[in-house]
């Protein structure tokens, strides 16, 4: 291509000016044979990956996600990584993260870690939002995990309490331990999430009118709720003398007890699995169990309407999801129902 130069000292500096250029393309990530639309494609995997730990950090500071949520995807994150840094051939730039890449990273959680169905498909879905935000930054051009199918997972070992278990459970904790019997009991009635009980205060407690707020920064899906609370669950927090603390106080801290240290939904979990394993109940009651039996309980008692606006669902067929098989509701006026034909 440079025979055109006729002088050889002016082809030879030409051609060096060409091999220069190319090696400082090469060495910025360019690859003659991908198949990328703009030079963002090139950016190195290792500075996306320090982006999107920055974007998820104003995330978590401005109040958009939560602190289960940031932890729940820093530690994706760090196993995406762990993969990524034994792949062969090395991921170097952001083109390489195509749908072959990100299958073959399902089929290592899903295989290589003996994970279940349904954790891979929760790896998928992360993922996709992470492309979603690739694809924004131009660092993708389309999204490579919107080809991947999910899994048929099987359904949650999670089972709501019987209701001679609830009464049994009931009579141990009110000898053994009556602040966990009524953070049960809360549970059971009110419907409202662990994560959002840890971070109730006694200010967001209004006694008079029996109800407790949800704010929208504490709430799963970021709108401020109400919810009703039973004469049983006002008459123990007289009696365990909750409103002697001061209203700053979270109603649910250290000891199960109102205090200015809050605590997770790990230590509300941990000591449930001690009675659980004391009552010798199965591994399928956990902690969320008490929020599924009040909800099958109060649909079964006042109607599915009544349980939904509780539970705070935006469609009763997501308060559908709690009620199976001989737990599900009918409309007592179906029974009696006269028709035409």
């Amino acid at each position: 291509m440079l025979n055109g130069i006729a002088k050889v000292s002016d082809r030879r500096r030409r051609a060096n000016e060409i091999i220069t250029n190319l090696n400082v393309k090469l060495r910025s990530g360019w690859n003659p044979w991908a198949d990328v639309e703009n030079s963002r494609q090139y950016t190195p995997y290792i500075d996306i990956i320090r982006r999107y730990h920055i974007y998820l950090e104003k995330l978590y500071t401005a109040g958009t996600i939560k602190e289960n949520t940031i932890k729940d995807y820093e530690k994706r994150l760090r196993v995406f990584e762990e993969y990524t840094a034994k792949h062969i051939p090395a991921i170097v730039y952001a083109y390489q993260i195509d749908q072959s890449f990100i299958s073959d990273f399902l089929d290592y959680i899903l295989l290589d870690r003996d994970s279940s169905a349904r954790t891979r498909n929760n790896y998928r879905t992360w993922l996709s939002s992470v492309c979603n935000w690739m694809m924004e930054k131009q660092y993708l051009v389309k999204n490579p995990v919107e080809n991947i199918r999910m899994l048929q997972e099987d359904e949650k070992k999670r089972a709501a309490l019987s209701i001679p278990d609830i009464r049994k459970l009931k009579k141990y904790l009110k000898k053994e331990n009556p602040h966990f019997l009524f953070l049960c009991q809360f549970a059971y009635y009110t419907f409202i999430r662990p994560d959002e009980i840890t971070n109730i205060k006694l200010s967001d407690i209004y006694l008079k009118e029996q109800k407790v707020f949800i704010a929208s920064s504490i709430s799963k899906n970021r709108k401020d709720g109400m919810v009703g609370l039973n004469d049983k669950l006002i008459k123990t927090m007289l009696d365990l003398e909750i409103f002697k603390h001061p209203g700053d106080y979270y109603l649910f801290g250290k000891g199960f007890k109102p205090s200015k240290e809050k605590v997770t939904t790990k230590v509300y979990r941990n000591y449930f699995n001690k009675v659980r394993t004391k009552l010798k109940f199965p591994d399928s009651y956990q902690f969320y169990s008490l929020k599924d039996s009040g909800i099958r309980d109060l649909a079964n008692a006042e109607g599915i309407v009544i349980a939904r606006d509780q539970a705070r669902h935006a469609d009763i067929s997501t308060t559908n999801k709690y009620l199976k098989g001989s737990n599900m509701t009918v409309h007592e006026e179906t029974k009696h129902f006269e028709g035409e034909l």
